[in-house]
């Protein structure tokens, strides 16, 4: 009788990928953002004596050793949204800019780097610029604390907070206005001293909007 003998081979196959030809180690490496700059000049509630303002910061540094052009913005509100100037700043840490005389601005600044990744933007500072013959300068718009935009708040009252400032140091007083408008006309407080306001008798599933007005001694 014949013996059969089976023999079983097995084939063993290795992937590395789909194509498996891409050595290890190839992918790009991830491109990192620079430095947020910080401001030198004008400072926060400076008063420029030129309207042909030096804004000045710090260099960013760039981890991976990327150049680096910086991103100028100079606005009328603290929100921005009403830009003066938005200047591309390159191979400088400074420029110059023309303003109007006897406004008040606002002024930041972020770095770009080559491969367009971006820092955030620094803090934003407020300044004035001299006006011809004025004696006496607005003060500063009011800056909101509490409560932040868009919160929703538990209960019907809620205390409204804010900060303002005068580079004349004048006495401030403030109007409130409260509604459910979005430009509100509602003055539930006139000529206080205080940077709060407690506001009650809320509606719920509302949305409410404020206003701070400002005012010196010399009106």
């Amino acid at each position: 009788m014949k013996k059969i003998y089976l023999v079983m081979i097995l084939v063993l196959g290795y992937s590395c990928g789909s194509g498996g030809d891409d050595p290890v180690g190839s992918e790009d490496p991830v491109n990192r953002a620079p430095s947020v700059p910080t401001q030198i000049y004008p400072l926060n509630n400076t008063l420029c004596i030129d309207n042909v303002v030096n804004f000045q910061w710090n260099a960013s540094i760039d981890p991976d050793k990327d150049a680096v052009q910086y991103l100028v913005e100079v606005s009328k509100d603290g929100n921005f949204s009403n830009l003066i100037e938005s200047k591309i700043v390159s191979n400088a840490t400074s420029t110059l800019i023309t303003l109007q005389k006897g406004v008040a601005f606002y002024w930041r600044v972020k770095a770009i780097d080559a491969k367009d990744m971006e820092s955030a933007f620094s803090s934003q500072n407020q300044f004035l610029t001299e006006g011809v013959g004025v004696s006496n300068y607005l003060p500063f718009a009011p800056s909101l604390v509490a409560p932040a935009l868009n919160t929703v708040i538990d209960g019907t009252s809620t205390t409204l907070s804010w900060t303002a400032s005068d580079v004349d140091n004048d006495t401030l007083t403030f109007d409130v206005f409260l509604d459910k408008n979005s430009n509100p006309t509602t003055k539930v407080s006139e000529g206080q001293s205080g940077t709060t306001f407690n506001a009650s008798g809320l509606t719920g599933a509302s949305t409410y909007y404020f206003k701070i007005v400002v005012k010196d001694s010399k009106g």
